[in-house]
């Protein structure tokens, strides 16, 4: 992770899902090069406890991306946007097909126009490594063509990502776009690993898994998903900047269930629901080339595995995480 913090001193910054998982560590990290930061939230899944610590130097403003006036009246006197607030849920955007659209494409809108009112011209985005669907270029690099989609998530950061180019050659926008594989860590509150961890807890002695378990995927440590950010937006300074993020390996649904229920010191039963997938739209391979963001000096200091033992970490120290189940 860089250590580089001349390009934040005394920038205002704004972060949109700054009270979530990734949004609130960014929060802190900018803080910690010099940066005033505003985060804009309202805690339908970020948490006040990720924005308590560093409460008395964060100006937070709570409201819905929805409210156009709401997010123009936080963007007065911004200077760079971290757009991460997103309806993340995969498995269950079929279910509110309108609230993934609503929470990922509509809120960019108002979040861009927002900007070109203010005079704020430079924004990184939180896209995702499902936009590639279900490629046959593995690992896969920023230019592989897009297949047929296979989720509303992913279709929706598709359509985000395209108003983002679309201000950025119209009306002069500097855009970072991140495709990221499933990012670990401390805070985490959403995925695999609490799915897992969320059943185990109700029945050590059984655990369903949907899919087949042969599923392979990436992930990355959320300390080292922001050191590559952070890298990519002082040193990449194209008016549109394309990086994926992620491990240069993937690993196994299975040698992930391994690793946490070792950790949980547990030996249950395995119930698979079949198939290749666990769910519509669900991608069962993700490795992503990152050598476009390697190539500005940046790698990943924490391994996959250990990320996933951290992830376990906290989650059982902190209870709270887990009161919206």
């Amino acid at each position: 992770m860089t250590t580089a913090n001349s390009g934040w001193k005394g920038k205002h910054v704004l972060v949109t899902g700054g009270a979530g998982f990734i949004g609130s560590h960014v929060a802190d990290v900018l803080l910690g090069r010099g940066a005033r930061v505003t985060v804009f939230d309202d805690f339908s899944t970020g948490f006040r406890e990720f924005v308590a610590p560093a409460r008395e130097h964060l100006r937070v403003v709570e409201g819905d991306l929805l409210d156009q006036a709401r997010i123009g009246e936080a963007m007065r006197g911004v200077d760079f946007v971290f757009h991460l607030a997103a309806n993340a849920d995969i498995k269950d955007n079929l279910a509110q097909p309108r609230k993934c659209i609503d929470q990922n494409i509509l809120v960019t809108q108002n979040v861009l126009e927002a900007m070109r009112a203010a005079g704020v011209r430079e924004i990184a985005f939180s896209s995702t490594g499902s936009v590639y669907g279900d490629t046959n270029v593995i690992p896969t690099p920023e230019d592989a063509p897009f297949p047929v989609q296979t989720s509303l998530y992913a279709t929706s950061k598709i359509a985000a990502e395209g108003l983002l180019s679309s201000y950025a050659l119209g009306y002069g926008f500097r855009a970072w776009i991140f495709r990221f594989v499933s990012v670990l860590g401390p805070r985490y509150t959403h995925g695999h690993v609490m799915d897992f961890w969320r059943k185990l807890r109700r029945d050590p002695s059984r655990l369903e898994v949907l899919g087949d378990g042969k599923q392979q995927k990436s992930y990355l440590n959320v300390t080292d998903c922001i050191g590559a950010i952070l890298v990519a937006v002082e040193k990449a300074r194209e008016p549109i900047n394309i990086f994926n993020l992620g491990h240069d390996y993937w690993i196994e649904v299975d040698k992930s269930i391994g690793i946490i229920t070792k950790a949980m010191g547990l030996s249950p039963r395995i119930e698979y629901g079949g198939g290749d997938r666990g769910w519509v739209g669900d991608s069962p391979r993700i490795l992503l080339d990152t050598s476009r963001i390697r190539a500005l000096g940046w790698a990943p200091a924490k391994t996959i595995e250990d990320s996933i033992v951290e992830t376990l970490d906290f989650l059982v120290k902190n209870a709270f995480a887990d009161r919206r189940s």
